[in-house]
């Protein structure tokens, strides 16, 4: 006979109820969640590839990795001025695969300030598509890539076309310091800015003569006549206010001029006003006008 603690039964085991359904639409959840990622993650590769392809960046193995990216703006950085232009591709690649908000610590790793980057940027936007290998070697450095970054598309087509826009000529560019290209890009800017001005200038003049002229076609015939004869006699005065003003001024400084250093202008003077009385008796003849030379002046003429 056993004597001490009876063995304890082993417990029934009970398996819990499995909700099936439940579990399946988890797995379900966690599926769609992966798949949602793989998603995100092929189309972020994607519009990387997309602006790789834009602007002709070869990406590094064929790889959107950020990291080679990186990797390959920098050894391109070493290279000459070519090279600067896919420094700039390699940028406008890197800033949308690094992401949001993470594009400033890449350049700092690269130790490229943001407005640099900027500037390498624009320069592979303005130039990718136009430079040919002869514009590239004109310009010759980084330095003087970013200074034509003043000049408009239609400039930068011009002059790889022509090799000339404005007054500014690709051989020139070439054997010009930066001090110099800067000096004349200043001045190719203010030559298309004041044609610019003088262009708007005869539009605003243009859309005044039709709008006059739309005027004197609703007004009343002697409101028209009146208005005509206002506007001949303002351009007649302003005639002789040039010629017994600024020409009779002119005439007396080269006077002056010959009084102290000899010589004379006679002939030359005797042209220019003869041309004058020329014209004069051209219109005269042209619109049968009388020659009233030497009778008074009607006092309404200079009204």
């Amino acid at each position: 006979m056993t004597r001490g603690r009876q063995p304890t039964a082993a417990p029934d085991v009970i398996e819990p109820d499995l909700d099936e359904k439940r579990i399946e639409n988890a797995m379900t959840v966690m599926q769609q969640t992966e798949s949602d990622k793989q998603l995100a993650v092929s189309q972020h590769q994607a519009a990387v590839r997309a602006i790789a392809n834009q602007v002709g960046y070869q990406l590094p193995a064929d790889c959107t990795d950020p990291d080679l990216i990186q990797r390959d703006i920098a050894a391109n950085m070493r290279r000459s001025v070519e090279a600067c232009l896919e420094v700039g591709r390699g940028l406008a690649v890197l800033k949308l695969a690094c992401g949001h908000g993470n594009f400033k610590a890449r350049l700092d790793v690269l130790g490229i300030d943001e407005s640099v980057a900027r500037r390498f940027s624009q320069a592979a936007v303005k130039f990718s598509n136009r430079a040919s290998t002869h514009v590239l070697e004109a310009i010759g450095n980084q330095t003087k890539l970013f200074e034509l970054l003043v000049l408009d598309d239609d400039q930068v087509e011009e002059l790889t076309l022509t090799g000339q826009t404005g007054e500014l000529k690709l051989d020139d560019i070439a054997s010009m310091s930066v001090k110099e290209l800067r000096a004349a890009l200043r001045e190719a800017r203010e030559e298309e800015k004041a044609k610019a001005e003088l262009l708007s200038e005869k539009n605003k003049l243009l859309d005044a003569e039709r709008a006059k002229s739309k005027r004197i076609q609703s007004a009343a015939p002697d409101e028209v006549i009146d208005q005509l004869r206002k506007e001949v006699t303002s351009i007649a005065n302003d005639a002789r206010g040039a010629i017994i003003g600024q020409l009779r001024a002119g005439l007396a400084a080269l006077q002056e001029h010959h009084q102290r250093n000899g010589g004379d202008s006679v002939l030359w003077s005797a042209g220019i006003v003869g041309q004058l009385f020329k014209d004069l008796t051209g219109l005269r003849d042209e619109f049968d006008i009388p020659d009233i030379a030497g009778a008074e002046i009607p006092g309404w003429v200079g009204a």
